[in-house]
């Protein structure tokens, strides 16, 4: 059974090594909304299982991402959308970090909607859209 899991968590990270190396900025921007969702998920469970190791690794897993949309945001040219972005990704870290301390699984989930909603508009960000940039 280990051997099974261990050979499909290879083959998944192949694949998303795979995708990365062809994915536009749009998509890989995407990978990151669907990466910390993933992990936020994951430490949510680890909560609710007593599972203290896995929750902070997964938590701190999220925050690193958060952490590169936060670092990837245009300050300078992105005018008030970035500002507001990056204060909001600056909460959302704050917030991921209380609910670690806490061991509470409610500030993953009101940060999982968060990531949610923004993720649904980057999604809806029409094909020539994404192209022009």
């Amino acid at each position: 059974m280990y051997a099974m899991r261990k050979e499909l968590n290879q083959y998944r990270q192949a694949g998303a090594i795979a995708e990365i190396t062809v994915a536009d900025p749009h998509r890989l921007t995407q990978m990151l909304f669907e990466g910390a969702l993933e992990r936020i998920a994951v430490a949510r469970g680890a909560i609710a299982q007593g599972n203290l190791a896995l929750k902070a690794k997964k938590i701190t897993q999220a925050m690193d991402i958060i952490g590169e949309l936060r670092g990837s945001l245009n300050l300078a040219e992105g005018g008030e959308l970035a500002a507001n972005l990056d204060a909001l990704y600056d909460y959302m870290q704050r917030r991921l970090l209380t609910g670690n301390a806490r061991n509470d699984p409610q500030p993953l989930e009101e940060i999982a909607g968060l990531l949610r909603e923004i993720k649904a508009g980057w999604d809806a960000i029409p094909e020539q859209m994404r192209r022009a940039s």
